[in-house]
């Protein structure tokens, strides 16, 4: 392997603990006056009764734990985490916990803890429409405050839909356990609750070491399989974090939701180490009388160290695919790539003998394979280019079970196959991943690209099922193979906490951005994605421009998404199936040697008539399903006009009602049943034999020949 092939490899490198920074923690007592009652929630009519004033001293000493030798040692095994939690745990000790704590930072400028009273006075002012400007609260603060009214979120109750059980075995769950689980035991018996979300802001983890402060949690939901995004709960630590992007903390009245004013707490976005995307966030939280700026340091120290230990369990993955990279590159002399989810490695072979449209078609079939029913095992894909040319491409998985950590993959000129091996035949296809000769479908496919190349932003609209969103990726993985493309699908964006936030971070984050069904987006919704995408038409930091293409049924003349399509300079319309069915005829085997497990299925010509007779309403999309529900009964051989479903079997154009569509099958059925014998059939289903003619007739049901 040349030197240059040694350039392409991942660079990963195993850190042992966490990347922190040196902090000296000093305390600063701040003596504070209690109300001589319990504090009610902001808004009671006792809340002018507090007093305006109260004494103020402060001084600063160094905190000290028991055990000045054990800490020495354990500052030498674990580092600054462990200085940090003991600082914390002696400073959550000290006056009865009452006592707020600074972190003296380099600029010698302590952190300074909202004033709880003039942050509540504020908040009942901006809850009530007060024309005056809310004083003492800090601008993110504030701004959270605007989203939260703008989501139109309850200040006097939490009401969360609960959205079941997360999902437990993830990357990044795993990656972060070991961190959490340490971090618990270190701040064993304080007052201090250890969260793990999603970038969504849905709880996967909730460690508690007090009893108290658990139920308190569980009573205003913050537990697992709820969310606290912003637009469900208003501002707190979780839900303000992920929309900032950036670490925020959130004391006591500062909270949108009053049921939460007790509480203090920490959030920390986590991005992934490689990719950069936002994978979630963990957050501290603790009573608002415990609360100090170590709360923040502590937060950021915890992600940092999650952070590593994602990178270390990404690097595991990415040397296992590096070394059978290589192993293979010295076993071949031909053409030899690999891919991963963040990675793709080219040989020499690859870069100088294939072109960018050949390379961008093999990297679609390896990334097929990979996601494939027989993804887990070798598998063999006879692969026509662009160019013209007809390779064998051999992947082989690299890692466990169904998902695997990569593909690696090399090409082969012999015609042929170890029959030990998965053999797909793969149609000529104009872009990764589909197949269609028509004219007016290779104009829509050329537009798109047209777009893609002038970097212009597009829209796409048709019917459901004409194959927007499989068009739009096929195009990205032609011209940028390697780039990141999100896709947010808009019809789920009202169920789904955090989405108006994941179109935020896709739009710092990602390459290409797809956004499907954006005519469902309520206008509240439309008018955020209007704001986040104006905001990223122009240059990125340290990134290339953006393109967006988003997909819909039908551009409106008129409303919010009339203003959205205006940062869309072409509208591409994709044609529905019955205006190009010359293509079912690739469309069929195309769909059936990824469905078949091996290609070892195929349509008979008589089924193929009966299939170019129908009107496909669903268009491609039904076409998939179909053929997917007849895989599921037959595996290998031709399928027969008798595997095909009753509304094959028609030609009637009108829509049938639901009881005529019953009465239709039944019919079918029952003339297969009797092989095209019209008299058996229609004594099986008690009918006259006219009436049965009748009905034939009507619903233009073709009867099997005899």
């Amino acid at each position: 392997m040349g030197e240059d092939e040694v350039d392409h490899a991942p660079r990963v490198v195993a850190l042992r603990g966490a990347v922190l920074l040196g902090v000296r923690a000093r305390v600063h007592r701040d003596h504070l006056r209690a109300p001589d009652r319990p504090r009610r929630p902001v808004g009671s009519a006792d809340l002018r009764r507090y007093a305006r004033r109260r004494p103020r001293s402060s001084h600063s000493e160094t905190v000290r734990g028991p055990g000045e030798r054990e800490n020495r040692s354990l500052d030498r095994e674990h580092g600054s985490a462990y200085r940090e939690v003991r600082s914390w745990r002696a400073w959550t000790h000290g006056r009865g916990g009452r006592l707020g704590a600074d972190v003296e930072r380099s600029a010698q400028e302590p952190v300074r803890l909202p004033d709880q009273e003039e942050v509540a006075e504020s908040r009942v002012r901006f809850l009530t429409a007060d024309t005056d400007a809310p004083r003492a609260v800090r601008d993110p603060i504030l701004a959270s405050w605007q989203r939260s009214h703008e989501f139109h979120v309850a200040a006097d109750n939490i009401r969360l839909p609960y959205l079941g059980d997360p999902e437990q075995d993830t990357w990044f769950s795993r990656s972060a356990a070991p961190v959490l689980r340490t971090l618990s035991e270190q701040l064993k018996g304080q007052s201090v609750s250890v969260i793990l979300t999603d970038q969504s802001g849905l709880v996967l983890e909730r460690l508690t070491g007090d009893g108290d402060l658990e139920r308190h949690l569980d009573q205003v939901l913050l537990a697992p399989g709820f969310s606290y995004s912003e637009e469900f709960v208003g501002t707190n630590g979780i839900g303000t974090a992920l929309e900032m992007g950036g670490p925020a903390h959130v004391f006591g009245h500062e909270h949108y939701a009053e049921h939460l004013e007790d509480l203090a707490c920490a959030g920390v976005p986590i991005h992934h180490p490689i990719s950069g995307r936002l994978v979630g966030a963990v957050d501290l939280t603790c009573w608002r009388k415990d609360a100090g700026a170590l709360l923040l340091t502590l937060a950021k120290t915890t992600a940092e160290q999650i952070r590593q230990a994602m990178l270390a369990n990404a690097g595991a993955s990415q040397i296992a695919l590096f070394q059978e990279y290589l192993r293979t590159c010295h076993r071949r002399s031909d053409v030899v790539f690999a891919l991963s989810n963040d990675v793709v490695m080219l040989n020499d072979h690859a870069r100088t003998l294939l072109d960018p449209a050949d390379q961008a078609t093999l990297l679609a079939q390896a990334t097929e394979a990979s996601s494939s029913p027989v993804a887990g095992r070798d598998s063999v894909f006879d692969v026509e280019l662009s160019s013209g040319r007809s390779v064998r491409l051999h992947c082989r998985p690299v890692g466990a079970g169904d998902r695997p950590d990569g593909v690696v993959a090399h090409l082969s000129l012999d015609p042929e196959s170890p029959r030990s091996r998965t053999r797909v035949p793969a149609p000529r296809m104009s872009l990764p991943g589909l197949v269609g000769t028509a004219p007016v479908w290779r104009h829509a496919c050329e537009e798109v690209e047209r777009a893609l190349r002038s970097g212009d932003w597009v829209a796409l609209e048709g019917e459901p099922g004409v194959g927007k969103t499989a068009l739009l990726r096929a195009v990205q993985l032609r011209r940028q193979p390697v780039g990141r493309l999100t896709e947010l699908d808009a019809a789920s964006a009202a169920t789904v906490p955090g989405w108006l936030a994941g179109v935020r971070d896709a739009a710092n984050d990602a390459d290409v951005l797809v956004l499907r069904h954006v005519d469902d987006l309520r206008p509240a919704l439309l008018r955020g994605v209007l704001s986040a995408l104006h905001a990223a038409s122009g240059p990125r930091a340290g990134r290339g421009p953006l393109w967006v293409a988003m997909t819909m049924r039908a551009a409106p003349d008129v409303g919010d998404l009339q203003d959205l399509l205006r940062l869309f300079p072409t509208t591409v319309e994709v044609p529905p199936l019955r205006l190009h069915l010359e293509d079912l005829q690739l469309l069929v085997p195309f769909f059936l040697a990824r469905l078949g497990r091996g290609g070892n299925l195929v349509c008979s010509h008589e089924a193929m008539r009966l299939l170019m007779r129908m009107a496909w309403p669903g268009n491609v999309g039904q076409v998939h399903e179909l053929l997917r529900d007849i895989v599921r009964h037959r595996r290998t051989g031709s399928i027969a006009p008798e595997d095909l479903p009753p509304e094959a079997h028609t030609v009637s154009r009108r829509v049938l009602t639901s009881l005529e569509s019953m009465e239709r099958d039944a019919i079918v059925r029952s003339l297969a049943d009797a092989h095209g014998n019209k008299a058996r059939a229609a004594q099986a289903l008690g009918m006259s034999r006219a009436t049965i003619y009748r009905k034939i007739h009507d619903y233009g049901i073709v009867a099997p020949a005899r």
